[in-house]
């Protein structure tokens, strides 16, 4: 019987969602999940992967400075193996399949998570990948053809996010800012995902949107 105890680190921005998830993992009975180390932004939780000895890092997608896929990408340029599950309050379909494709060892809704979170950490500390059943439904009605597959799933990761800011009214220069990218690389993004799906204007973009169910 594996009687091994598990470090993780837990990035969250939200104090008092941060002490929650502290609380369900450690005050699970007979637990084995060891909350070393806590994050309250991206900087904060490269620092840490760099300087501790992780089994897992649970994660909210959405944080001040780096967040979401890319900084997903950069904890696995540190610690490639370092399991990562993923928080969000976004609904299930929208980033996992991007982020599971990106390397994450899960991926869970924060409404889920009295019920899952345990179970979650657990697998992938134990090298396993954790989705919820209806996600796992989800992705393999995906593979069905690309037929079937929504217009946004061809674009490429930044492409798609900013797709997301471009349609929730932001201007390329704040756009440029939020993504440490330069004003022109915006537009040639912009450019490439008209030319992508088919559309003319922003409206376009912010219209398929919201019907996709893409906005926060």
């Amino acid at each position: 019987m594996n009687t091994r105890a598990y470090n993780v680190l837990v990035a969250d921005d939200h104090a008092v969602v941060r002490k929650g998830i502290v609380q369900i993992l450690q005050n699970e009975s007979n637990s084995r999940l060891l909350v070393k180390g806590e994050a309250s932004n991206g900087h904060e939780l490269l620092d840490l992967v760099r300087s501790g000895n992780w089994d897992a890092v649970v994660m909210d997608l959405n944080m001040p400075g780096l967040n979401g896929l890319d900084l997903l990408k950069q904890v696995h340029a540190i610690r490639p193996n370092l399991p990562v599950l993923i928080l969000t309050i976004q609904p299930e379909d929208l980033y996992a399949r991007r982020l599971l494709q990106a390397g994450a060892a899960g991926y869970l809704s924060k409404e889920s998570l009295t019920e899952e979170l345990v179970t979650a950490v657990s697998k992938v500390c134990n090298g396993g990948r954790y989705v919820s059943q209806s996600l796992a439904e989800q992705i393999a009605f995906s593979f069905d053809g690309d037929a079937s597959r929504p217009p946004h799933e061809q674009l490429s990761d930044r492409e798609f996010e900013v797709l997301r800011l471009l349609a929730s009214g932001l201007k390329p220069t704040e756009i440029a800012d939020k993504l440490c990218l330069s004003v022109k690389t915006v537009s040639t993004y912009r450019t490439r995902i008209l030319e992508k799906m088919s559309m003319k204007s922003n409206a376009d973009m912010t219209k398929y949107a919201m019907k996709a169910g893409l906005m926060d």
